[in-house]
């Protein structure tokens, strides 16, 4: 939970179920990344594997995708993100020694040129992947968007 200027929190209540019930989903498959690949390997592979698994889990995905920088009205260029889900939850990848402030300062970055309402942060060079995740909001996103991906049993954590 975090508190926002006005006083609100911000915390799982304030995104819609359907975007809480990718988040899970995608945890759910970098867990099963990591638990068979282990730390160690480059970011590429486990942007390949974590793709897999939300593809075989039936999850839309965007790779490498492209966002619009805006300054004053005018469009830069584009900012290219690791992966979209669901056109609501950017993930962004890392396998490096230690995530610094800075990695959560960039997807926030990315979050807020997407207007997506949710950022996870994976570092899947660390021995236990909780240590490596960092889990944002984006409380400038309006409308928060309704993914149209429904859990099955087979897309379950527990049933992996």
């Amino acid at each position: 939970m975090r508190t926002l200027a006005d006083g609100r929190l911000v915390g799982k209540s304030d995104l819609p179920s359907e975007v809480e019930a990718v988040g899970h989903a995608v945890i759910g498959c970098a867990i099963e990344v990591h638990k068979v690949l282990g730390p160690g390997l480059l970011e590429g592979i486990y942007e390949d594997a974590i793709v897999y698994e939300m593809l075989d889990a039936g999850m839309n995905v965007r790779r490498q995708a492209s966002s619009p920088v805006l300054y004053k009205g005018q469009r830069l260029r584009d900012q290219t993100l690791d992966l979209i889900v669901e056109e609501s939850i950017v993930i962004e990848l890392k396998s490096i020694e230690k995530l610094a402030d800075i990695h959560r300062a960039q997807l926030l970055s990315y979050l807020r040129l997407s207007n997506l309402p949710l950022g996870f942060l994976f570092n899947f060079n660390v021995m236990i992947l909780i240590e490596g995740f960092q889990r944002i909001y984006n409380e400038r996103a309006h409308p928060l968007p309704r993914p149209a991906w429904r859990p099955s049993a087979s897309t379950s954590v527990s049933s992996r």
